[in-house]
């Protein structure tokens, strides 16, 4: 058993074992991984805050987001309430323009229906003192059926004009 390798290669790894344990290489092992375990512990945590805060501020935004969507709908409905106020207001405006030209039309086409009676009946009144002052003439004769036809005549004219 002596003369074995596997035997030689178990001596030397025991060797090896014990010199590395007089040099103290297996505090400076489990101090290297106690510093690493240190470190990613601290990784670990400062991961865990930057989640946090991320989570927050994701939060934050979303929160943020919300709010201007509802001011803009906000803002949209405003906008659409006052978009229909001015068209309604702008409909009243046109109707009322609409109705007063239609009065103003139909008070100038009854001034003009007034101003045409009235010229219908002075020329009525002109021919009927024409034709009485053409008819009289032929009938009557003298310095009385003259002042006659004219004071007749003026009675005429004024009734008819009035």
């Amino acid at each position: 058993m002596l003369l074995t390798a596997e035997f030689w290669v178990a001596a030397a790894f025991v060797i090896f074992l014990a010199l590395a344990a007089k040099a103290g290489a297996f505090s400076m092992i489990t101090k290297g991984l106690d510093g690493r375990a240190k470190r990613v512990r601290h990784e670990l945590d400062e991961a865990k805050r930057l989640r946090e805060e991320a989570a927050a501020v994701l939060a934050d935004y979303k929160r943020r987001r919300t709010e201007a969507e509802k001011e803009a709908e906000a803002i949209v409905a405003g906008a659409r309430e006052e978009a229909e106020r001015l068209a309604e207001e702008g409909h009243q405006r046109l109707n009322d323009f609409v109705a007063r030209r239609t009065k103003a039309a139909e008070t100038k086409i009854a001034q003009a229906e007034t101003q045409a009676a009235a010229r219908v009946r002075a020329a009525a009144a002109d021919a009927a003192v024409q034709v009485s002052e053409t008819i009289l003439r032929e009938r009557m004769q003298g310095e009385a059926a003259q002042s006659l036809i004219k004071t007749s005549l003026g009675e005429v004219k004024s009734r008819l004009r009035a």
